[in-house]
């Protein structure tokens, strides 16, 4: 077996084809079943006996993990430590093949992975699950609209698995459910169409559920409410992490204007306001309305942060840069998976910002993101990598990008 790939894969070669291989590690010797074979110069196959075991391979700790079954999970098969190699290896070949950097580069080439605290288990503090036309919750094969029914998913937070799994959720199509820093479990059935229906919360000690709400969470010194199931960082030690490299990074002083882009509830906002003072301005832009709202109510105690509701992209851009008047010192963007793109990327080179400070759950658009942005004239100056969702393939980076 090959090199590990993007994706939860390994590369092989067979009879002049590619075959992108699950549930295996580099190194193995497996047999495989093809199980999807409709492009000329590549397959995909799941590994169902192994032949020569890799040392870091471990027993699954799921009972629904494995070849055909939950598609939930990319590496429930591999020892903790060696995931996290494996994710910098993904993060570097990225770089590379899709940055243009140098192999060699010192900040390529000395990436490694953090471990977040808590395990590799019950991490998962917020999650989706599908349902099945008994109304039965689960989650779905690897790409496949198929539902595997669960009684329990050990990545996800015990009391937000119990508040879906073995419950009949009768016409709907999938439920959300997040559990807060206080305990609260909201869950919230969308329709087969993937539209919200009523959501509700459990609060511990209370029987009954009660209509749903906001969603209290801690991190980085300060108190914050989202939407019950509104978009927060999975891993609860995640936000702490995160703020903390991208405070770091951004070194903001006294006076400076940051911009701080996809800024959800303001995590990033709030926690570099202080350093900026009365006399600097945070300008977070949020195209959610839900989560703009909770911003305003989050940033409320600091005069010197501002909430911008519109879409992050080149048009909005523009205007948004013209209006702010000059330019901004430091540059935040928090894009969704599949990056701020070109045209955001050079549009933000263009402000001149002395540090550009990019957090990334895709590896592959961090690539393409960092091509954009050298070719405006912006070189990768820094990068940390956070295991923030074990037992899977995805990991979360944050880089700095300056001047070049």
């Amino acid at each position: 077996m090959g090199p590990v790939a993007h994706g939860g894969h390994c590369v092989a070669r067979h009879e002049g084809r590619v075959v992108f291989v699950r549930h295996t590690l580099p190194g193995e010797r497996v047999r495989v079943r093809v199980t999807e074979d409709r492009h000329p110069g590549f397959c995909r196959a799941d590994a169902v006996e192994v032949l020569d075991a890799a040392p870091a391979r471990v027993a699954r700790p799921c009972p629904y993990s494995g070849p055909g079954k939950c598609g939930g999970c990319d590496w429930q098969h591999v020892d903790p430590a060696e995931q996290r190699r494996l994710k910098a290896a993904v993060v570097r070949e990225q770089l590379v093949r899709l940055g243009g950097l140098d192999e060699q580069d010192s900040v390529v080439s000395g990436l490694a992975v953090e471990e977040l605290p808590g395990g590799p288990l019950r991490w998962r503090s917020r999650a989706r699950f599908a349902v099945d036309r008994t109304g039965a919750a689960g989650l779905r094969r690897h790409r496949s609209h198929d539902v595997v029914v669960l009684d329990d998913c050990p990545i996800t937070v015990e009391p937000a698995a119990r508040a879906v799994l073995g419950r009949r959720w009768l016409d709907a199509g999938a439920v959300d459910v997040s559990i807060d820093s206080a305990g609260a479990v909201t869950t919230a059935p969308l329709d087969r169409r993937g539209r919200p229906r009523a959501a509700e919360v459990r609060r511990t000690g209370e029987e009954l559920p009660v209509p749903a709400g906001r969603a209290e969470r801690r991190a980085g010194g300060r108190d914050w409410e989202v939407e019950g199931t509104g978009f927060w960082q999975v891993h609860p030690a995640a936000a702490d992490a995160l703020v903390e490299a991208v405070t770091g990074f951004a070194a903001a002083t006294d006076g400076e204007t940051v911009l701080d882009l996809y800024a959800g509830a303001g995590l990033f906002g709030g926690a570099l306001a202080p350093a900026v003072g009365a006399g600097g301005r945070v300008v977070c832009v949020e195209a959610d309305p839900g989560a703009c709202a909770a911003a305003d109510a989050n940033l409320a105690d600091l005069p010197q942060a501002e909430v911008w509701q519109g879409e992050v992209d080149a048009d909005g851009l523009v205007d948004l840069l013209a209006e702010l008047g000059s330019g901004p010192d430091v540059v935040v963007l928090d894009p969704p998976r599949a990056g701020a793109g070109t045209a955001v990327s050079r549009l933000l080179a263009g402000t001149g910002a002395r540090a550009v400070v990019y957090v990334a759950c895709d590896p592959a658009a961090l690539g393409r993101d960092v091509a954009a942005f050298a070719a405006a004239g912006y070189r990768l100056a820094a990068l940390r990598g956070f295991d923030a969702f074990p037992m899977t393939a995805h990991v979360e980076c944050v880089a700095l990008l300056v001047p070049a």
